[in-house]
């Protein structure tokens, strides 16, 4: 059996949104995200970013000054105590202004290929598993890659939570598992008050047998 693996967007759900976040000098965690973080690590939880980068492909930044970001938050993360077992980012759009980052990909979400590819890499339990983020893209990926959705206030999580409870009253009508992809199982105020949930959640069951 797989290990259970919490996915985490990254802007406004673990740092603070900049809208296209560029270096290292912009990266603020959020309050009280690096501990959480390490709650989960200390519960035995993969815990794994899944981000949309799109900024890659409209030529904002390059994938070298992206990982100069990863790399700070890392550290930040790391002087806390705290980790991420892996970091998985798309940077495609399919009007991407470098012509190849340039396509409809499988792994921008709300497509849930981030999160499978890093199943197949950790041996992950997507069953056991869940997404937490601050977007309708984050809750649908999670949903279509099998694991349980978490939506959070920060970012913008306040204003999808509006807007996702007026378009599953829109497709009411649709099946369930359509409704699914569009409701999260829970939402909360942020980062910390996700984790106190999973673990609720999880107790006694993080690591594989």
């Amino acid at each position: 059996m797989g290990r259970p693996a919490v996915f985490l967007d990254r802007d406004g759900t673990l740092v603070r949104e900049v809208d296209y976040l560029r270096t290292a000098a912009q990266l603020r965690l959020l309050r009280g995200a690096a501990d959480a973080i390490r709650r989960l690590n200390e519960a035995g939880l993969a815990v794994v970013l899944a981000t949309n980068q799109s900024g890659i492909g409209r030529g904002l930044f390059t994938e070298a000054e992206l990982q100069a970001v990863n790399d700070e938050l890392q550290r930040r993360l790391a002087a806390r105590g705290a980790r991420l077992d892996a970091i998985y980012y798309c940077p495609h759009h399919p009007g991407a202004a470098v012509p190849i980052y340039r396509k409809r990909c499988r792994c921008r979400k709300p497509a849930p290929g981030l999160l499978l590819r890093a199943a197949r890499d950790l041996d992950l339990d997507l069953s056991r598993s869940f997404a937490v983020g601050d977007s309708a893209r984050d809750i649908e990926a999670g949903a279509r890659a099998g694991c349980r959705t978490i939506l959070v206030r920060t970012g913008y999580g306040a204003r999808t939570e509006a807007d996702l409870a007026t378009a599953v009253r829109n497709v009411a009508r649709l099946a369930d598992q359509a409704i699914a992809m569009l409701d999260a199982e829970k939402v909360v105020a942020d980062l910390p008050a996700a984790v106190g949930w999973i673990l609720s959640q999880t107790k006694g069951r993080g690591r594989s047998r």
